[in-house]
């Protein structure tokens, strides 16, 4: 059983604003200590950064603005210098930035399907919805705004389609707020720690990218733990770590990207 959302789910709107935040924040500094929380809707939208980046308010202003797809929204932003003590946790190596623990799962064919599901959807009417797979019960349940639900019906015949009918999402109907959503971004391998709006020193993201991506290479779940200035995790350094999952962050194409969908 697995549920997924798409890039205009409103918990995905936060999570691409924060992930844009965090992409704007490597165009300025070379390697940025950065942690942000969004929370949107109903015509607002609040913003909390925590970073050693000097942020320009106006790009996020345009961020927001681009990604939510309206400039009639009230954006409040709070904008914080990293601790000093953690900041000096990585003054001089690249060291795991967070204490966590992390698991990485293979991902089931049920899994594979309802993502392939969510983005056949997406692709096709580009706006909020929601996409939920039970094998267990030969059950699909497909919620999809801005959508005629009839439509829908023919395509999908056996699917349980907008049980109370067409509807308008988004951030006018519901609020989103970060990392609200990992289990639809990380299947079975949901820890502690949250995927987006965080730099790559911090552990919730290098590590859990590592270990998803051994988990599918193995085909076997791997679990793992870190404390704050770790500089070895699973026999590799920390900063071996990082890189991979810079890598994997690229190839998506940055990390608002990466949070349009999570890991798969």
């Amino acid at each position: 059983m697995i549920e997924k959302v798409n890039p205009k789910h409103p918990d995905k709107v936060a999570d691409r604003i924060a992930g844009a935040i965090v992409d704007l924040g490597y165009k300025l500094q070379e390697n940025p200590k950065i942690a942000v929380e969004v929370l949107i809707g109903h015509g607002n939208c609040k913003i909390i950064i925590e970073s050693s980046v000097e942020f320009n308010e106006t790009d996020i202003f345009d961020i927001v603005y681009r990604i939510a797809e309206t400039n009639d929204i009230r954006v409040e932003i709070i904008l914080s210098k990293q601790d000093e003590h953690l900041a000096r946790n990585q003054s001089e190596k690249i060291r795991c930035g967070d204490n966590g623990i992390f698991k990485g799962i293979p991902l089931t064919e049920e899994q594979q399907q309802i993502s392939y599901l969510a983005h056949q959807i997406y692709n096709k009417y580009n706006s909020d919805g929601k996409y939920i797979l039970d094998m267990s019960k030969n059950r699909a349940i497909i919620c999809q705004s801005n959508a005629k639900t009839e439509e829908l019906k023919s395509i999908y015949p056996t699917a349980t389609i907008n049980p109370l009918g067409d509807w308008t999402g988004g951030i006018n109907v519901d609020t989103g707020a970060t990392n609200r959503k990992l289990g639809s971004d990380m299947g079975d391998s949901v820890t502690g720690g949250g995927l987006h709006g965080k730099d790559l020193s911090k552990a919730d993201v290098s590590i859990n990218i590592y270990a998803f991506l051994k988990a599918q290479e193995t085909g076997k779940p791997v679990e793992f733990s870190c404390a704050i200035g770790d500089e070895i995790v699973d026999g590799k350094p920390y900063k071996e770590i990082v890189e991979q999952a810079r890598k994997y962050i690229q190839l998506k194409g940055g990390f608002e990207k990466f949070a349009e969908w999570g890991l798969f």
